[in-house]
């Protein structure tokens, strides 16, 4: 064999050899890339072994684990954002919210009754509204939650006998809907519950009674004890009812009356009722249950100054009765028989100083809501003094606090707005949350993308 022949052979040779290396280092890597996502696809599966497998719970809920659910988070957030311009990126430290679509049943059913969604309770239909639109903060990606919603509406059950709401099926209802999400999802589970969001937005909040004496002796649901409460319920001191994580939020208010009330009225408008309350206000306050409403405090209101011409009070309710805010210097906002109350929110949105006579109320958002600088605080036993403490007020500060109450973001803070705009009622729930982190599974295992 000649020399040449040799060389050729040698070099055919070597060629085959880098030839199949290549080969060889090409399927190495699809081995090690398959690998990879074997054992990606393990972990999400052994977290859904955590569901219970004997479950006779029909599949009411979406899959989470559905292709377009695990679509990536960049791809989520990119298309989030472009949809809703009220939430900027960077907001909220990249807050995540999953809300569960739970069947008809826990929330829309209600809504046949149209006071589901515009009595002072509503705040949890609102809410629940606002997160569905909130595209940036929403995801249908639960594995990238830091927070669950559980949409229950419990307030829409309105009595035949007094038209109030009737909340005795509210502890049932939560039940059922913890039941379900825990038998479908891992979530629950994983954590019993401390990431997931409930509304309750009647007198004594997550106690879930309208009477102060059961609701302490009911207590909050052992269900939902390591959960957070959005509760209208908040006090200064040790109580039952406050128990359990909760943000203190304001009661619902409807965006569309104020704005139409302040056209009509706008706050640059003449104020001539000096001191207004319109509202229930017994002679006798001991009723039919043998309790005192409201402590006696609006019954003493109402024997002190009904007769005083500064004081405009009226014990029936008027459909038009924000006219009258609008009109008012000063309103007062006495305790229920909770401490909170409705006029909180309408006083300050519509201009009227609040005149707080509730002894250790917590008031809704205080970062966001100066409420020392708008508002004036009675005590209780001080109401002998009322109309020289206003009067007081009117010679000395009073353009002061109507000037703070002028503010547009105040105002803002303490409604429910669908779509949810920055700052508003809804955003400051979230603010709140955010606040929160240390219950996010995702945050806690380092989950966050940067």
């Amino acid at each position: 064999m000649t020399t040449t022949q040799k060389q050729r052979r040698h070099e055919k040779s070597f060629c085959f050899r880098h030839y199949y290396k290549w080969i060889l280092c090409f399927f190495l890597t699809l081995y090690f890339l398959a690998s990879f996502f074997v054992d990606h696809d393990h972990d999400h599966d052994h977290d859904d072994r955590t569901t219970p497998s004997n479950s006779s719970t029909p599949d009411l809920l979406p899959n989470p684990k559905s292709n377009s659910v695990m679509a990536s988070r960049a791809v989520i957030e990119s298309e989030s954002i472009g949809q809703d311009p009220n939430v900027k990126p960077g907001k909220l430290n990249g807050l995540k919210i999953y809300v569960y679509e739970l069947p008809s049943k826990f929330n829309k059913d209600w809504l046949q009754n149209d006071r589901c969604g515009s009595h002072l309770f509503a705040a949890e239909v609102a809410l629940h509204r606002a997160l569905l639109g909130a595209a940036g903060v929403r995801t249908e990606d639960p594995y990238e939650a830091d927070f669950f919603f559980v949409p229950v509406y419990v307030s829409c059950n309105f009595s035949t006998v007094n038209g109030f709401p009737a909340i005795g099926h509210a502890r049932t209802l939560i039940s059922d809907a913890v039941r379900l999400v825990s038998a479908r999802f891992p979530f629950w589970n994983r954590t019993r519950g401390s990431d997931h969001v409930f509304v309750a937005t009647h007198d004594f909040g997550s106690c879930f009674h309208t009477m102060e004496d059961r609701a302490i002796a009911d207590g909050v649901p052992e269900i939902l004890k390591n959960s957070i409460i959005l509760q209208t319920f908040g006090v200064k001191y040790k109580h039952p009812c406050q128990g359990v994580e909760h943000v203190v939020i304001p009661p619902y208010i409807s965006p569309e009356s104020v704005r139409k009330t302040s056209n009509n009225f706008p706050a640059t408008g003449k104020r001539d009722i000096f001191v207004f309350f319109r509202g229930k206000m017994e002679v006798n306050p001991k009723n039919i249950s043998g309790r005192f409403y409201s402590k006696r405090v609006r019954t003493e209101i109402g024997r002190r100054y009904s007769g005083d011409r500064r004081f405009y009070l009226r014990r029936n309710r008027l459909a038009g009765y924000q006219s009258e805010i609008a009109r008012s210097v000063f309103c007062l906002c006495p305790l229920g028989w909770a401490p909170w109350s409705p006029r909180l929110v309408e006083s300050v949105v519509l201009g009227c100083v609040p005149v707080i006579i509730a002894d250790g109320i917590r008031l809704p958002f205080p970062s966001a809501v100066p409420w020392p600088e708008i508002s004036l605080t009675v005590p209780e036993r001080h109401l002998g003094d009322l109309g020289k403490i206003l009067e007081h007020v009117a010679a000395s500060n009073l353009s002061v606090i109507q000037r703070n109450l002028e503010e547009p973001s105040v105002k803002r803070a303490l409604l429910f707005n669908v779509p949810m705009e920055e700052g508003d009622a809804t955003w400051q729930v979230l603010e709140a949350l955010s606040e929160k982190f240390g219950r996010s599974v995702r945050r806690s295992k380092g989950f966050l993308l940067q």
